[in-house]
């Protein structure tokens, strides 16, 4: 039977972690900038070096279930948050927001992101708490978004809401940024800037993640306090990962694939998970399916682990092999002079 972590430490983690975050929306409103690369791989590092470091304290003080419970959602949740990553660029793009203000507009998604999440994940404890059958739901739903990742059409992703395009017509926007403000004066009247639109656009955007990636977390731990860490600690980084990763975003043409394949692979292990705990009167006669596998928290961790490398690798190796034809195509174009 799994033991429950200490109380003391919940509240010391989610006490540091507030401050950790505090902190950085402080670094970020002081010091608005573009991040180097430098900086950017040295923060990206910092984080994942602090999620390590609070995986192997839920190994010491917890134990290997819920260190390996917390290593899997982290993985899962952060695989999930690179996905967000190439809707960010988009976003960004499409609204041509400033990159010395991107840095904040990010921030202020992330801290959307995690109030969101946490509203999704106190609403599918207690769904999880008094109806195993929402077991089935979320993995329908996995199912269905990992066959829309790696098939569906993302050619749109760019296009405004509908509800953008409302606010658009009802309220007064500015033809440009003024830094980070959301209201300023033009020609005397009072209007709102375009960062408004940027922030439900990313809102927006967030809320359709955190309907992927709660039910996601779900079927791997129900401990709440472990999925929304895995959440902080996987968003954390994510604004120093998104100027890290830039253009190499576009290079990962498999990445849709490998987060495909772990939506699927715990949409099913959910389902498995559902027959197995099984109280539907219509299905097997209300009784539990014994024999339906139950797949383990350390399977579902190498198959993430597996899946995000090989995406990766393939993409690069693609990327590379794209290169050198248009290398030689180029060569190909360039007259050649040979002396008579």
């Amino acid at each position: 039977m799994e033991s429950a972590l200490p109380v003391w430490f919940e509240i010391t983690s989610l006490v540091v972690i507030t401050i950790i975050l505090v902190a950085d929306l402080l670094l970020v409103i002081k010091r608005p900038h573009v991040p180097s690369f430098k900086e950017a791989t040295l923060w990206v590092v910092f984080y994942v070096a602090l999620a390590l470091i609070f995986a192997g304290l839920m190994f010491v003080i917890g134990d290997a279930q819920h260190g390996s419970e917390f290593l899997a959602g982290w993985l899962t949740e952060y695989s999930l948050s690179i996905d967000n990553l190439f809707v960010f660029v988009v976003i960004m793009a499409r609204f041509a927001v400033p990159r010395k203000i991107q840095q904040e507009v990010l921030m202020v998604g992330i801290i959307i992101a995690l109030v969101l999440r946490l509203i999704f994940i106190l609403l599918g404890a207690a769904l999880i708490e008094n109806f195993s059958w929402i077991f089935y739901i979320f993995g329908a739903f996995l199912l269905y978004t990992a066959f829309n990742q790696a098939f569906g059409n993302h050619e749109d992703d760019g296009e405004e809401s509908g509800l953008i395009k409302m606010l658009r017509k009802r309220v007064s926007i500015a033809p440009d940024f003024h830094g980070i403000k959301l209201r300023t004066v033009v020609d005397g009247r009072k209007m709102f800037t375009p960062v408004l639109i940027v922030f439900i656009a990313i809102g927006t955007t967030d809320l359709i993640f955190a309907l992927d990636s709660i039910p996601a977390i779900f079927g791997i731990t129900q401990s709440p306090f472990i999925v929304f860490t895995a959440n902080v600690f996987a968003l954390m980084g994510l604004r120093q990962l998104y100027f890290l990763l830039g253009g190499l975003l576009e290079r990962l043409e498999y990445l849709k694939y490998g987060i495909a394949f772990i939506l699927f692979f715990i949409g099913v292990k959910l389902v498995f998970h559902a027959l197995h705990t099984n109280e539907l009167p219509f299905i097997n006669g209300g009784e539990h399916i014994d024999w339906v596998p139950e797949i383990d928290t350390w399977t579902s961790l190498i198959v993430i682990i597996a899946s995000m490398a090989v995406a990766t690798v393939a993409s690069l190796v693609k990327a590379r092999v794209d290169a050198k034809k248009r290398g030689h195509k180029l060569m190909d174009e360039v007259p050649h002079f040979t002396e008579e």
